[in-house]
Formats: structure tokens, sequence, C-alpha cells
């Protein structure tokens, strides 16, 4: 978003005032009565969230998703994750492994641990574990504090010195599609609606897929909270 920002703001003539935050902590400050002119969070949220009229009725547009993924150190072996046993092997035979608090509310470590849960391997990887409170666990795996990090690919693929593994194989593969809203209660609908189509335009498309996101692939999620002003 920071470098799709000046484009944006180039092309329209709109100011952009961005906050950020987990995807849980967004949802809360929605259901308490913050709003915001565009609000982009992962589909299910949005579409709870719309079902409580918080958004401009038909304004949730998908924009780009991106998998749950592993990390590793750039330049370390690559361990195989092809298949739900190589997975299995690779998690157990790690001396250390990094995703973000489930309890924090990061849709990836909440979908990650419940993965580990369905390997029967949660107990194997306690001791091991590293949570971090969000988007920080390829950072620790580019430092060497970890030696598998578990994260959304565009939290891994922008960071210097981590590397994507690759995505959950098979079975336990999730595409966290983030979507896009205008709030019901806006002030600037037009304004708001020309940032939505910004952001799933030629401009805004290639900048998402040299960040890890799949502009293209949204089958079927840090969020954000935009406020385009005039």
């Amino acid at each position: 978003m920071n470098q799709i920002a000046p484009n944006f703001e180039q092309a329209t003539g709109n100011k952009l005032n961005i906050g950020y935050s987990l995807i849980a902590e967004i949802r809360k400050r929605v259901l308490d009565g913050e709003t915001a002119d565009v609000i982009i969070l992962s589909r299910p949220v949005m579409d709870e969230l719309d079902k409580q009229q918080k958004f401009a009725s038909g304004s949730i547009t998908n924009v780009a998703g991106t998998p749950v993924a592993l990390a590793i150190r750039a330049g370390a072996p690559k361990p195989d994750v092809s298949n739900a046993d190589a997975l299995t092997r690779t998690l157990l035979a790690a001396k250390s492994i990094v995703y973000a608090d489930p309890a924090k509310g990061g849709a990836s470590g909440v979908y990650f641990a419940k993965v580990v849960d369905r390997l029967g391997i949660t107990d194997e990887l306690k001791p091991k574990t590293i949570l971090v409170p969000g988007a920080q666990a390829a950072e620790v795996v580019a430092k060497g504090e970890a030696e598998i990090g578990v994260a959304q690919g565009s939290e891994i693929v922008p960071v210097a010195g981590a590397e994507l593994l690759g995505p959950l194989p098979g079975e336990f593969a999730s595409t966290t599609v983030f979507t896009a809203g205008i709030g019901a209660s806006s002030k600037e609908p037009e304004a708001a609606k020309s940032l939505i189509q910004f952001l799933t335009g030629p401009v805004a498309r290639p900048v998402f897929s040299a960040k890890g996101f799949q502009p293209e692939r949204l089958q079927h999620s840090a969020a954000s909270a935009l406020h385009p002003r005039q």
C-alpha cells in the first residue's frame, strides 16, 4: 500500500491516510463502531461485517490473494514440503519454527495452528515454537533466529534475507483473499470507489505480484483501513 499510494494520489488528487493492524483488531474496531472510507480485510471477515451493514451496498471487491507459506533463510538448504508427510517430517526435524501468535488473531498463525493440530504434532512442536505478535516471522528467519517461518507469502517475499520455500501443500493449502469495501458512513464514497478501482487495476497489479500477492488468482486474508481525502 505504501508503494501504491503515491501513484493513486498523483492520478486522482486524493490523499490517503493509511492505518495498519491485524485483521482481528480491525474487525473489533469496526464492530465497535469505527469506520473508514475504505476497509481492507480477509474475505470471511468482510462478509461477516457486510451482514451487519458496515459497508456501502455492493461495494465489496476482492483485491489480491496470498497463500499461507513457509519461509527459510536465504541460501539455506530447501527441505521437502511437497505433501503432508514431507511437511510433517520437515517440521519435526526443524530446530525452531516461528509464526504469528494465534491468540493475537493473525490469519496465518490461526490457520497454521490448526494445520499442526491436524498433523498431530502440536505437542512435539511446542518446545521449539516461537510466536510473534504479527507479521514478523520472516524477519526472525532472516536473522537466523528460527529455521522455518510460516506467514502469508506477501509477508515473506519483501523481507531481505528470507526466502519463500513454498505454500502449504495439498489439502492444507490456504489462500487469504484481501477484500476492500467502502465504509457505510463514508463521506467520500466516490473517492473510496476510485481507490478500490485503482487497487484492482493495471498500475497496482504488478506491485501486488512483486510483493507475493496473486492479484489474478482470487479463489476464495496485516490488514488496513484507509481514508482517501479530497
